[in-house]
């Protein structure tokens, strides 16, 4: 089964309803306010979908509500089955301070299809297209894969540009990094865009190279499916994490999970501004109507395009 081509005009107008939501606080501090902008308007329109959705990467779950939570139902509740994968407001922080790169995010799969994480870490190396399968491995360590990368790119390792967020946990990853020679862009927060920063035709990045978020990890394997990107990722819990993962059928928690663990079938993702950034600009509000910009794919149609959608307030 494929997803029908016009389940994604409903899941955009979703993510650029809560980008709007979200533009309303740029600037003003207060994240929580920030975040909940986007949250309403989203499950709103998610809400008028004819379809049955699960919600299974969301913020938590249902006794963190009013945030879109792991296992929440949304659609009318007739319909196709989906599973969805939801940030309502990637970058709270950055929306907060006007800072760029602050986007409202969702995929969308076949039932059963996404990998239902739970909100832990996730040790990622991701990189683009056009490379042999299953290239890199957690396992191999940072110099080896940077050996790996470099000859399937023919390229030196001095050549290659790494993404990294800025955390001490990565120390080790810079370091080897820096005695290779190799390029390193840092990102303060904003997992998913980081990660996405190696696809394209001529990427900011060749590998995305840090311990993030788990659930953006699964958006972004969502999105690289779509390009025929790659990813491994390998959760980290703490006792009380694992139990959860456990719940959610994880009973392995050591597994490393390449992009067909995560998303099986078809796959739709939407990216829609808050503030611009490297996957789409910012909301415009131009005062009785306002412009949105996001990015979509659309795995079974090969959709891959920007698409500026202006309201009338």
């Amino acid at each position: 089964m494929t997803i029908p081509s016009e389940y994604l005009n409903y899941f955009l107008k979703a993510t650029e309803k809560a980008a709007y939501g979200a533009s309303k606080f740029i600037g003003k501090g207060d994240k929580i306010a920030a975040d909940k902008g986007a949250v309403d308007p989203l499950r709103k329109e998610l809400n008028k979908v004819k379809m049955q959705g699960t919600v299974v990467i969301g913020e938590g779950e249902m006794d963190e509500a009013p945030m879109l939570f792991i296992g929440e139902k949304l659609g009318t509740l007739n319909g196709p089955k989906f599973d969805i994968a939801v940030d309502p407001l990637e970058g709270t922080k950055f929306t907060a301070n006007n800072e760029p790169n602050a986007f409202s995010v969702l995929a969308v799969g076949e039932n059963n299809s996404l990998l239902s994480a739970p909100d832990t870490y996730m040790e990622k190396i991701a990189i683009g297209s056009n490379l042999p399968d299953n290239l890199l491995d957690l396992d191999f360590g940072v110099e080896k894969n940077i050996k790996l990368l470099a000859e399937a790119k023919n390229k030196q390792p001095s050549d290659l540009k790494a993404c990294v967020l800025k955390r001490p946990r990565h120390d080790h990853i810079v370091k080897a990094l820096t005695k290779m020679k190799v390029k390193i862009n840092y990102i303060t927060d904003g997992d998913i865009a980081g990660a996405l920063s190696v696809i394209g035709d001529n990427p900011i990045n060749d590998i995305y190279y840090s311990t993030g978020g788990g659930p953006e990890g699964v958006i972004v394997a969502a999105a690289l499916s779509c390009y025929g990107g790659q990813i491994q990722g390998r959760l980290q819990f703490d006792k009380g994490g694992a139990l959860r993962a456990k719940k959610l059928g994880i009973n392995d928690p050591k597994k490393k999970y390449n992009i067909k663990d995560m998303v099986k079938g078809d796959v739709i993702f939407c990216a829609s501004g808050v503030t611009s950034g490297d996957l789409a600009d910012g909301v415009k509000d131009f005062g009785d109507k306002y412009e949105v910009t996001s990015f979509v794919l659309h795995k079974s149609k090969n959709i891959n395009k920007k698409i500026k959608n202006t309201y009338v307030k």
